[in-house]
């Protein structure tokens, strides 16, 4: 329904554009794309179904914690799951608890080292998440891994964030999406 009612106003706008005298047209064409020599149809529209995409999700803010952190909650699998936002992260890592909380299983027989920490390597399970939403914000098939043990709180890593543009912080927020 959202979209729809977004691309309703955007019609109305570029028809309203269109329909005034004098220098319409150019500013009609003015924030025109070029499209390479090299762009192929299939990536002119990813990056269309991308910008539309990020253009529809709007911005989320997180605000800063008192201990100098952002903290976001987000959707995994449908599942609600409390995140530290982890810039620094590679990928998005579920604690044990939060894992079982959105729906993934694993054994014992899965785990090996997965990353290198500041205390040497961490053990877990490497797994492709469906679905991660944050606010407006939603990536499909999404790289994480599960450390079951020694992880206090699940991370928001790049794996996710990457698909936000841009990711910036303004004073005592983090503020995704434009």
């Amino acid at each position: 329904m959202r979209e729809a009612v977004l691309f309703a106003l955007v019609v109305a706008v570029f028809v309203g554009i269109t329909a005034m005298p004098g220098e319409a047209p150019d500013r009609v064409t003015d924030g025109a794309e070029t499209v390479a020599a090299g762009d192929t149809v299939a990536g002119r529209k990813n990056a269309q179904r991308d910008s539309y995409a990020a253009w529809v999700a709007g911005t989320t803010e997180v605000p800063r914690a008192a201990d100098g952190h952002f903290y976001a909650d987000a959707e995994v699998n449908g599942s609600r799951i409390g995140f530290l936002v982890d810039t620094g992260a590679s990928v998005v890592a579920l604690t044990g608890a939060d894992a079982r909380a959105a729906g993934l299983a694993w054994s014992a027989a899965d785990i090996r080292p997965v990353a290198q920490g500041a205390s040497g390597p961490v053990s877990g399970v490497s797994v492709t998440l469906d679905n991660v939403t944050l606010g407006g914000h939603e990536a499909r098939n999404v790289a994480a891994v599960i450390v079951p043990d020694g992880l206090p709180v699940s991370l928001l890593g790049q794996s996710f964030l990457s698909t936000i543009h841009p990711v910036r912080i303004e004073q005592d927020r983090m503020v995704l999406g434009e």
